[in-house]
């Protein structure tokens, strides 16, 4: 006798119960770990600094290691408690920094910067090789240094997002520069 009842007693196949589905599977995470430096800048009037603290915490957070030249984001209002509370290492040792497996910076290397570097090492900065000089650009060769300019990365619409931004910044900043002098307590027109 069959069951009156069919809401318990039978389970219906549906056409999208037949289909195969997408199964999620553990996939292992790499081990690399990378070593990124970041030094103190030593360009006169160079105030910015290569990676926040946010940016540092992402990065440790990732299982990476970020070596943090002590004073480098001083003059960026990020002290070095503000870095090591969200696990970038501070060292006084500029050497040390160099080191790193990656060297993030904002101005160009030094010749100074240069000697401190190992063979094989990444540094991405800003590296404007058209006023570079012949020794600087073989000095990085001679290390087999892998460099990336900050200027000449382009994103998936053919942009440069860096110097777009840094143009936006500079932009901004010339109105407000040029507001203040010319404003009466700087005697200005008052305009």
């Amino acid at each position: 006798m069959i069951p009156q009842d069919t809401s318990d007693a039978q389970f219906t196949f549906g056409r999208a119960s037949l289909m195969p589905q997408e199964e999620m599977l553990e996939v292992g995470k790499s081990k690399k770990q990378l070593t990124i430096g970041i030094p103190r800048e030593i360009q006169k009037f160079e105030s910015r600094v290569a990676l926040t603290p946010e940016a540092v915490d992402q990065l440790v957070n990732a299982g990476h290691e970020v070596l943090i030249e002590s004073g480098a984001g001083n003059a960026a209002n990020y002290p070095d408690k503000d870095y090591s509370e969200l696990g970038g290492l501070i060292l006084d040792s500029r050497e040390a920094i160099y080191n790193a497996d990656t060297i993030l910076k904002i101005a160009p290397l030094s010749l100074e910067e240069i000697e401190l570097l190992n063979e094989r090492q990444v540094v991405i900065s800003s590296l404007h090789l058209n006023s570079q000089t012949k020794q600087f650009v073989q000095q990085l060769m001679q290390k087999k240094v892998t460099a990336i300019a900050f200027e000449n990365i382009k994103d998936e619409h053919n942009c440069y997002p860096v110097v777009r931004s840094m143009s936006t910044i500079a932009g901004n900043t010339s109105i407000l520069i040029a507001a203040e002098y010319l404003s009466n307590f700087r005697g200005g027109k008052g305009v």
